[in-house]
């Protein structure tokens, strides 16, 4: 399908670049895996968007929520925002 010239075209058409993992490493894209998963448990499995903007809406909210409150445990219980801002303070 990735490489399906109406596909392309309209990659092409909205300017839009691909992007895939170096040859033989699955791992690359293992961050946005993981968050791409949880967004369809928390915000998608089970309801119904009546609209694209209802959906949009939901996504924007889950983002907002995940990079600004949601605490993990890889980074010391804090949430990304917080951790790259205590990142950043030591540097």
């Amino acid at each position: 399908a990735y490489q399906m010239y109406q596909y392309q075209a309209e990659l092409k058409k909205h300017k839009i670049f691909q992007s895939f993992s170096r040859k033989g490493n699955c791992l690359d894209n293992s961050p946005m895996e993981n968050f791409f998963s949880l967004l369809k448990q928390e915000i998608y499995h089970g309801r119904i968007f009546y609209s694209y903007e209802e959906l949009e809406q939901a996504i924007t909210r889950f983002i907002d929520y995940y990079n600004q409150k949601r605490m993990k445990k890889k980074l010391n219980w804090m949430s990304p925002i917080a951790y790259r801002k205590a990142y950043q303070k030591k540097a």
